[in-house]
């Protein structure tokens, strides 16, 4: 351990909250990711029909159905889904006593209130200015859910909101993690959201040819690593953690659930949506949490993939890993849980970061469904249909994003 790590200030997970398409909090969406099920259903919406793509993973659990309904109007989709997970995580944690201005609130969102944007230029066209809502600014802007979080837990140490795609969630964390170690809170509330399962952002993606166009077998379609991948599913949900300083959650008796004891980031300089073929800005994130951690490439058991399923990404990110960890990484089980829930795009880095959390706190590794002709080009040793024990040791998790933005976490279990 170098001298700057001895006296930098460690940050422990105390809290976990999550709404996905597997369920409607962290527990349950653990048990159905362990049991190889998927959220992936048929888009049943009248504005689905004549899309080339009309699959997708909603939440399992409609936030109206935990949310106060005069409270849930004023919110965008993302935001409702942030504060359920934020709530969740809060309670989780105990509900920490800490003064407002040692609290922060890091909440990410890739896309933001898109579906807001859109329904109130419907309304705007259809029913004129007057009609729209007062409340459509303060619901369409990406520090939306941020500032919901924020508000309703009168956070006063920062509220601040990355955007980075789909690494947006996973930097929401890193973000927390330096908050803390710099002294400007002893505890963090973090996550990401996303809620864009619409026409616009479905045609969109799928005229990019990003999404899995097999519509008639949904709960097949994200398929990392497989062979016959043809791209991700989107899917939508929040994840939320709560970061506290370990001396700080010691001294009140929280429940420590782990540590997030370093973070690499990193950027391609590549392209604004292809990945580097080469992998070189994944593989500097890679050593960068590596090195941040004070680890070596032996001590890593587990890696969380951000594999979303794409012919390309799936690849280059697998070049990646075996160029960082080499030999060790015959002994690192690698799983890929977007063939699951889907693609959660701003929120994909916050819940999986939960999961890697939970893997290597109950060791044991979720299973990549669908996996069943692995793709000659990736070189790994992946827990394909069913989980999989892993080594008492850390974990990564990777979140990679359009920008050619890489975020890579490393966990501990406590």
């Amino acid at each position: 351990m170098t001298e700057q790590q001895r006296g930098r200030r460690r940050v422990v997970v105390t809290g976990l909250g999550a709404t996905t398409p597997l369920g409607g909090d962290v527990a349950t969406t653990w048990r159905r990711l362990l049991a190889g099920e998927s959220g992936v259903r048929t888009l049943t919406e009248e504005w689905a029909a004549d899309l080339p793509v009309r699959i997708g993973a909603r939440v399992a659990v409609e936030p109206t159905e935990v949310l106060d309904r005069v409270e849930a109007r004023t919110l965008d989709r993302s935001q409702q889904f942030a504060l359920i997970a934020a709530r969740q995580a809060w309670e989780d944690a105990g509900r920490p006593e800490v003064d407002r201005e040692r609290l922060g609130v890091v909440f990410a969102s890739g896309i933001g209130g898109v579906t807001t944007l859109l329904n109130a230029y419907d309304v705007l066209r259809e029913k004129g200015p007057r009609r729209v809502s007062p409340y459509t600014v303060p619901m369409l802007m990406p520090n939306g859910p941020a500032a919901a979080v924020g508000l309703d837990l009168g956070a006063q140490a920062g509220v601040h909101t990355p955007v980075s795609a789909c690494a947006s969630g996973a930097e929401a964390i890193a973000y927390g993690l330096e908050m803390i170690r710099s002294g400007r809170a002893d505890v963090a509330v973090c996550g990401g959201t996303e809620a864009a399962i619409h026409a616009l952002p479905l045609a969109a993606f799928a005229s990019m040819r990003a999404l899995s166009t097999r519509n008639d077998e949904p709960e097949r379609a994200s398929r990392p690593y497989d062979k016959a991948r043809d791209g991700f599913v989107m899917g939508e949900g929040a994840g939320a953690v709560v970061l506290e300083e370990f001396e700080y959650a010691r001294a009140r008796g929280a429940r420590i659930l782990g540590e997030i004891a370093g973070a690499g980031l990193s950027s391609d300089g590549y392209h604004i949506t292809a990945p580097d073929p080469e992998a070189r800005g994944a593989v500097r994130a890679l050593r960068s949490a590596l090195a941040d951690a004070d680890l070596s490439p032996a001590d890593i058991v587990h890696i969380n993939a951000h594999a979303t399923s794409t012919p390309i990404g799936d690849v280059a990110e697998a070049k990646g890993i075996r160029e960082v960890f080499g030999s060790a990484a015959d002994g690192i089980v690698v799983t890929a849980p977007k063939s699951s829930f889907g693609h959660l795009l701003g929120a994909a880095g916050a819940v999986e970061a939960i999961a890697t959390l939970l893997a290597v706190r109950e060791k044991v590794s979720p299973p990549t469904l669908n996996l069943e002709n692995q793709d000659d080009e990736v070189d790994l040793d992946i827990a394909a249909l069913e989980p999989r024990p892993l080594r008492d040791g850390a974990a990564l998790s990777n979140s990679f994003g359009f920008g050619g933005h890489n975020v890579v976490l490393v966990i501990r279990a406590s």
